[in-house]
């Protein structure tokens, strides 16, 4: 064997072992995420699923909500939170991201709501990663998506800002609040911290909240109502 294949030979399982520790690190990576508490899987057990996308559907709903999960949390830990929307009248479409990571999966909503035709109005909401991406869709498709609804989230792309609602916690240690804008519908939740808007125990970097996860979720639905309510009356 030639020098110069001997070579080729050793750069090319060079490059093959570098990809290999990079694909064990990754798959480590993404293997070590949040889960869902048990009430959250409760409610996933009654709830209709279709491919990675899970419905809790309000009936006579004109109004629907496609939901984003933050980054490396099982979706299902959204679930108590989009429960108490629909019963206000919203049908809910939690999407399940690849590896748990709405970055590979940021089209998701053009198929979660093909399977409600039903639904007139649709909004995209979702939680630190996810609404950065619901962001994204949002800008790219601005006429399939009637608002925002941002949970520990900034705006991350071009997107009309009176049409978005941003909620945060005050004990918030993972959302980077440089990134926030003062957009005219940004509200702080009085001892939420960033975990809260799901079911899924504490987060690493995060505050401590000075109220319950059921009560920060409850003040979060309340203004996502009204800020619904507001934009289609006006």
């Amino acid at each position: 064997m030639s020098v110069s294949r001997r070579r080729l030979r050793l750069a090319l399982a060079a490059v093959l072992a570098a990809l290999a520790v990079c694909a064990a690190g990754f798959f480590w990576y993404v293997s070590d995420y949040y889960r869902a508490d048990a009430q959250a899987l409760a409610i996933e057990q009654t709830a209709q699923t279709t491919g990675p996308y899970t419905s809790l559907s309000a009936e006579n709903a004109a109004v629907g909500i496609v939901f984003y999960p933050g980054g490396k949390v099982e979706a299902a830990a959204y679930l108590p939170l989009l429960q108490q929307l629909q019963q206000q009248g919203y049908t809910c479409v939690l999407a399940q991201m690849p590896f748990h990571l709405a970055v590979f999966g940021s089209n998701a909503a053009t198929d979660a709501m093909a399977l409600h035709p039903e639904v007139q109005h649709w909004y995209l909401a979702g939680h630190s990663l996810g609404g950065a991406m619901a962001g994204s869709y949002a800008a790219a498709h601005p006429d399939k998506v009637e608002g925002l609804l941002l949970l520990g989230a900034y705006l991350y792309d071009e997107y009309p800002t009176e049409e978005v609602l941003v909620l945060y916690g005050s004990e918030d240690g993972v959302l980077n609040r440089a990134k926030l804008t003062g957009q005219p519908f940004e509200q702080v939740i009085a001892g939420g911290n960033h975990a809260q808007f799901g079911n899924y125990g504490p987060q690493a970097g995060d505050g401590t909240a000075a109220i319950s996860a059921a009560e920060q979720q409850a003040i979060a639905v309340r203004r996502m109502d009204e800020f619904i309510r507001a934009d289609l009356a006006g």
